[in-house]
């Protein structure tokens, strides 16, 4: 199968336009970071960072204990007439009360605020994003109106870029401020939050705990992007990265330790995916109660080579979940210059219940 097309899928063709400088979790690089990323921010953004002072917080929630034969019969619904047995995935734990999945299909809107180029998130106009989404929404919903949605805002908040920054490492964490502003946007919309990490140089052990508190809260989940994670120093953009088993199942225990601790709901936990080299030792990841662990389809391109790199390298290796990116812009650009509609990715095996947006 050609890959062409899909081999810098979700951010490396925005690599270069992407250069943001000493911007870290301090009000003082904060505002570094926003100068230099002045021409690529959003016009109202500077209003959106405004209201993020507004209470974000999360209010602790009760959860009904967990309908385990829904859940069976919603995760063999998933498995789309799978008989191969691979789908759904056998001697799976039963996730904690609370959990997301597969009762709702989430929908997200991917990007950063610094932006336009990165993804939907940040291109539009904050309240005009978030009406994109809610139209989004209403359109799974009437592709399969038995399933619940549930919308959400994925913020890349630790990014691969072209420069080295202070430390060397070629990735860029987002200031506090930035992703409280998600966390405002996303109360508006009734949506959850996801924060995508993108390690580059760095590596996920350094960067997971810098964002304890945001994984602290009932409504933040976490995705890891191996695209960008280059364990053999070559720097980010210049070939595909990298996460093994051992890093997965380190971000999955972490979370599952912030989980128990906290008396949480469980975690998604996201993992991006179009090439095999991408996720190494799939059979060797370990699954918990406390999160609910989704393998991402992230590849752009023509309808069949979506399809193609779904069936290849999603299918056939079962985690636990399944997702779907679609680019608004990206995959119109070879023939047949069509984006998936919610019925056509409604065909894939297993259903996809997680759909992202770029």
């Amino acid at each position: 199968m050609k890959l062409k097309n899909i081999i810098f899928s979700s951010s490396l063709f925005l690599f270069s336009l992407f250069i943001l400088t000493n911007c870290s979790n301090n009000s003082s690089s904060a505002k570094a970071g926003q100068k230099a990323a002045a021409t690529t921010k959003p016009a109202d953004s500077a209003k959106a960072d405004a209201t993020a002072a507004v209470d974000t917080t999360v209010a602790p929630v009760s959860y009904p204990p967990l309908n385990k034969k829904l859940y069976d019969s919603l995760m063999k619904k998933l498995a789309h007439g799978d008989t191969t047995g691979k789908w759904p995935v056998k001697n799976q734990p039963y996730p904690l009360p609370g959990a997301i999945l597969p009762f709702k299909r989430v929908v997200a809107y991917y990007g950063n605020l610094y932006s336009k180029k990165m993804g939907i998130l940040g291109e539009l106009p904050p309240n005009e994003m978030l009406q994109h989404l809610h139209a989004a929404v209403k359109e799974w919903e009437k592709a399969d109106p038995a399933t619940p949605v549930q919308p959400a805002l994925h913020y890349i908040a630790v990014v691969a870029s072209g420069d080295p920054g202070k430390d060397h490492m070629y990735r860029h964490r987002m200031p506090f401020k930035q992703i409280d502003t998600i966390l405002y946007l996303a109360k508006k919309a009734h949506a959850i939050v996801f924060l995508d990490i993108q390690v580059s140089l760095s590596n996920i052990r350094a960067e997971m705990p810098l964002l304890e508190k945001y994984w602290k809260m009932p409504n933040v989940h976490c995705g890891i992007d191996p695209e960008f994670s280059m364990k053999d120093g070559t720097l980010p953009g210049k070939k595909i990265g990298t996460f093994d088993a051992a890093d997965v199942n380190y971000v999955s225990a972490y979370l599952s330790k912030i989980v128990d601790e906290n008396h949480l709901p469980p975690k998604i936990f996201i993992v991006h995916r179009f090439t095999k080299k991408m996720l190494t030792n799939y059979k060797q990841i370990k699954l918990h109660k406390e999160t609910q662990i989704l393998i991402n389809m992230d590849g752009w391109g023509e309808p069949d080579l979506k399809t193609g790199t779904y069936r290849n390298f999603i299918y056939p290796e079962p985690v636990q979940f399944t997702g779907f990116k679609l680019f608004y812009k990206n995959d119109l650009k070879k023939a047949p210059h069509h984006m998936l509609t919610p019925t056509e990715v409604l065909k894939y095996k297993p259903y996809p219940i997680y759909i992202q947006y770029q």
